[in-house]
């Protein structure tokens, strides 16, 4: 049974919202996060990016409290304000592509995530998980949801389709012509109906934000043991989600990219790949796999098709199905030498928004040496992962939507 409780987000002034609204903050450039920043004083940046008042790049619990400053400096100036009840919130991003997603703010439980009623499919790194929680601790708030998917149900999509039918709080479009709308939905019938429907459902799978999902539930451990009156209905008991129905889940791939062929020649890669793979050479044809377990792979100037030879690799469960799993145990380990694709210099990712164009220009420019193309994951396989307790390499998906921070707040 999924605990999902609406809350009263802080939120911007429906007059402030597509200024306050940025990107995480690590996918702007510095160029680009000075230049948002000289011209528009009200964008999220200038909370998550203190030093830039000062000038100086500032780290650790001394940038925290600045987090926290700006924060409640933007609450007194009212760019900020919270609803008067707990809501929920509808989010509905269409981008330029005309994809849309359309899914649920809400506050997850901590507990669930304990319990495996939220599952997840990729592993976190212990150091990372400890120094969000530190932050999280310090400013007080959340502002990124965790992207979480539920199956498909005909409740929650009758009430979301009449709810968007009405006026949005919120509509906006960014500068790379993406459309936001938020609603709120404050009806106590329809409160009760969505939460009751998501106390039916068994199993919640994290899409995107595992770290943030194990750095909220650290800081819940934390917070519970240091309140002597705890009642398991804090705020804190609590995280801020994204709940998105599987239908609307887009997922691509993360495609490979590698420096050097560990010391083989390129007839000795090609020999060693043999083993594992029928080979095909394409020319200059660029080509990209259309089923799991076909890869493409460019080198030197040529396009390949790889097959895997399914009689040789032997399947033992959900994970030796991830193509990315495939890849590594049949070339990136054995042949190139790849042990620990989270430290490992030699190796580096594109996401498939980009294309196999992209892979190309990379290795032409003899930055890198071979670029592999994958073919994206399902839903179904995600879920077969974490149900099977397994967890993907890093940078098995690239998942959409991507959520702009700043436009619900969740307060701890």
């Amino acid at each position: 049974m999924a605990k999902i409780n609406p809350f009263k987000a802080i939120r911007p002034t429906r007059d402030k919202v597509s200024l306050v609204a940025s990107r995480s903050y690590q996918s702007y450039t510095p160029f680009e996060r000075d230049s948002r920043m000289d011209y528009n004083p009200y964008s999220f940046l200038h909370i998550v990016n203190p030093g830039y008042k000062y000038q100086k790049e500032i780290s650790g619990v001394e940038r925290y409290k600045l987090v926290r400053n700006r924060y409640l400096e933007f609450k007194e100036d009212e760019i900020f304000m919270q609803d008067d009840s707990a809501c929920y919130y509808i989010y509905k991003i269409v981008n330029r592509e005309q994809e849309s997603f359309c899914g649920i703010i809400a506050a997850a439980s901590a507990e669930d995530y304990k319990n495996d009623v939220i599952k997840k499919h990729e592993d976190t790194i212990r150091y990372r998980e400890n120094t969000f929680k530190e932050y999280l601790k310090t400013v007080g708030f959340n502002a990124e949801p965790v992207l979480l998917t539920y199956p498909d149900n005909d409740t929650i999509t009758k009430i979301v389709s009449d709810t968007i039918k009405m006026r949005a709080e919120y509509e906006f479009t960014t500068t790379n012509r993406d459309t936001h709308y938020l609603w709120k939905i404050a009806n106590k019938e329809s409160i009760t109906e969505i939460q009751k429907t998501f106390a039916s459902i068994q199993t919640i799978y994290i899409a995107d934000g595992h770290h943030r999902s194990a750095s909220s539930y650290l800081l819940y451990e934390d917070l519970k043991a240091n309140n002597t009156k705890h009642n398991d209905s804090e705020a804190y008991n609590f995280f801020m989600s994204y709940l998105i129905p599987e239908s609307d889940l887009k997922i691509y791939e993360f495609n490979r990219l590698i420096k050097n062929l560990s010391g083989l020649t390129k007839e000795e890669f090609l020999i060693q790949l043999d083993e594992w793979f029928r080979i095909e050479n394409r020319g200059i044809e660029a080509y990209t796999p259309s089923k799991k377990h076909h890869f493409s792979m460019y080198l030197d100037g040529e396009f390949y098709s790889l097959y895997l030879r399914k009689t040789i690799y032997k399947f033992t469960d959900a994970l030796d199905e991830l193509d990315a799993q495939i890849l590594y145990k049949t070339v990136l380990n054995p042949i190139l030498n790849i042990e620990d694709l989270r430290t490992d210099t030699r190796i580096d990712y594109s996401h498939g928004k980009n294309g196999i164009a992209h892979v190309k220009s990379l290795v032409d420019s003899q930055e890198y040496k071979v670029g592999f193309g994958l073919f994206p994951a399902s839903v179904e396989q995600i879920k077969k992962i974490a149900d099977e307790g397994l967890t993907m390499p890093p940078k098995s998906t690239y998942i959409e939507p991507k959520l702009r921070s700043g436009i619900t707040i969740y307060e701890f």
